[in-house]
């Protein structure tokens, strides 16, 4: 096979982001943006019926991916009862799976990454509950916690449950999210407030947790509007909050530390372990907590109150922030469907984040509905809406997309870091709290910087990541992925179609690119097919037949993953 070099494909790469990114005005009163004019409105998206290859693009922005089967679910269902009936999906803890798993290790094997590893993967690619996967792992880089961390190591069932709280809120209230997130053990880890102490002679606390809540999780660097733009004094930005706001709200996060039975000195620094500390919330500890009065945002916290009281004010204050919703809103869009929403298309989700239509703040089910629903991202063929796919949702996107399987059962995938052997990420592995990409990450001299436009999976790709993830598909896609190719696709539906490359290209495109496949692509791949050695069928040959139709198939597959159409979701 002919491919192009990595740096031609980034080149097209980048083109192919910007050009389907626009140079449209960020006005909230353009056209485009406008919703319901030159587009469908929210009523129409939420009742009319789909196409297979809408539904198809549905399930890319809603999922880890379309199969036909959820493709034919979805036309039928339509794509409001299909969110209502997802919220119903029971959901399976990677806790349960990985103490399950702890029992059946050889002895003197210890319980590790590997086995979160094989619970993601299985749930991610087999999974009904689809939409709590993908919003899972999307709310998994925003309130980032990682294995790729001295801590993280030591507690593989700690992150398995950490991941586990933010499918379980996902579908719940933002405020109480954050609570999860905030307490929880391997937060306290990650971000160094587990044991944090109060001030005392020269010891002042910890302030890097309550700086990334504040940065990371809640409300950004910046005052926003609700459209997301920011706010602006005299041109410049308004930041939304100081270091004595950072240093007011570090005292609030001190006393916290592993919960147990007891809040004695020994339990606090870890010398007495209880057997769920690694995935219990924190509990606080009076004689480390400072009783100080505390100052941030605009609240004062008189001293001498409990951890307890001025935890809950502290996340109080910051969910209630007008920062919350735009801030939020805007990354979880870029999670799902598009690098640069529209300033329309942030305001109206901020908007369901403030008031769910029932007087309710922080309802995630009206927030999804809203990124999801909204006209700007069903609009058929609308060229404002692109995301780059990250190597992860590739890889997913690919099992599902042909009914992968594990043949031992337990999805034996594990790390994939390695840019050159490998997709240059894993699941829960981040290099640091700001994700593997920042969402306002603009590629440098490039068409995209010029356009005015973020891509903020391109971050991660660069030549090693492009070639690594050419070698690595074309290997999976002819064998399977994991030890000993354990996960493995199923091809009988495409190999049916060899013989007719028109009808092959119609499925994978469906399946790969929402139907969209330009003329050029198909063309180029039907070439490369027809190419192929093709004998003439006999009786004699049918061993032979089936190995080339079979090929053809890996071919049609592999070069459209391989293609900026297929990597740029639309």
């Amino acid at each position: 096979m002919q491919f192009r070099t990595p740096k031609l494909l980034l080149a097209a790469l980048a083109i192919c982001v910007v050009s389907a990114c626009g140079d449209r005005s960020h006005d909230a009163n353009s056209s485009e943006a406008r919703s319901g004019q030159g587009g469908l409105t929210l009523a129409e998206t939420s009742t009319s019926r789909m196409s297979q290859a809408e539904a198809a693009r549905f399930l890319t922005q809603a999922s880890f991916g379309p199969s036909m089967a959820s493709i034919n679910a979805l036309v039928e269902m339509g794509p409001d009862n299909w969110i209502t009936d997802q919220f119903s999906k029971m959901k399976y803890n990677h806790l349960d799976y990985m103490k399950a798993r702890a029992l059946q290790l050889d002895p003197g094997v210890r319980l590790d990454q590997p086995q979160f590893f094989e619970s993601f993967w299985r749930q991610a690619i087999g999974g009904e509950d689809q939409l709590r996967q993908r919003m899972s792992f999307a709310l998994s880089e925003i309130f980032v916690v990682s294995y790729d961390n001295a801590a993280g190591e030591n507690f593989p069932r700690g992150i398995g449950d950490y991941y586990d709280r933010l499918g379980r809120y996902c579908f719940g209230n933002f405020r109480e999210l954050l609570e999860h997130v905030a307490l929880h053990p391997m937060m306290g880890i990650y971000l160094s407030h587990l044991r944090n102490q109060k001030e005392q002679d020269y010891r002042l606390p910890d302030e890097n947790f309550a700086r990334e809540i504040m940065q990371l999780f809640t409300i950004g660097l910046y005052q926003l509007n609700p459209d997301g733009s920011v706010k602006l004094s005299n041109g410049k930005p308004i930041e939304t909050y100081t270091h004595d706001d950072v240093a007011g709200l570090a005292k609030v996060f001190t006393g916290w530390s592993w919960r147990g039975p007891d809040r004695s000195i020994q339990r606090f620094y870890g010398y007495v372990a209880a057997e769920d500390r690694d995935w219990k919330l924190m509990q606080n500890y009076p004689d480390f907590h400072s009783t100080s009065e505390k100052k941030f945002l605009g609240v004062t916290i008189r001293g001498n109150t409990s951890g307890e009281w001025d935890a809950q004010v502290a996340l109080d204050t910051l969910f209630n922030h007008p920062n919350v919703g735009p801030f939020i809103g805007r990354q979880l869009i870029q999670r799902l469907v598009t690098s640069n929403p529209s300033p329309a298309y942030i305001g109206r989700v901020s908007a369901a984040f403030a008031d769910n239509g029932s007087g309710v703040r922080g309802d995630m089910k009206a927030v999804i509905r809203a990124i999801l629903l909204d006209p700007e991202a069903r609009q058929p063929g609308n060229p404002t809406v692109s995301k780059l796919r990250e190597p992860i949702v590739r890889l997913a996107n690919w099992a599902r997309a042909f009914n992968a399987k594990s043949g031992s059962g337990r999805f034996y995938i594990t790390t994939l870091d390695d840019p050159l052997t490998g997709l240059g990420q894993s699941p829960m592995r981040s290099p640091s709290v700001f994700n593997f990409y920042r969402p306002s990450y603009v590629p440098p001299n490039s068409s995209i910087a010029d356009a005015g436009q973020v891509a903020p999976e391109m971050q991660i790709t660069a030549e090693p990541s492009v070639t690594g993830y050419l070698n690595f598909m074309e290997e999976v896609v002819r064998k399977g992925v994991g030890s000993n190719y354990d996960v493995r696709p199923d091809y009988a539906a495409e190999i049916a179609l060899a013989d007719t490359p028109e009808l092959l290209l119609d499925r994978v495109s469906l399946l790969l690119t929402n139907g969209t496949m330009s003329p050029e692509l198909r063309g180029m791949i039907s070439t490369a097919m027809t190419g192929m050695y093709y004998p003439k069928p006999d009786a004699g040959n049918a061993a032979v037949m089936a190995e080339v139709r079979r090929q053809r198939a890996c071919l049609a597959i592999f070069l459209t993953m391989a293609s900026p159409e297929y990597l740029v979701q639309k």
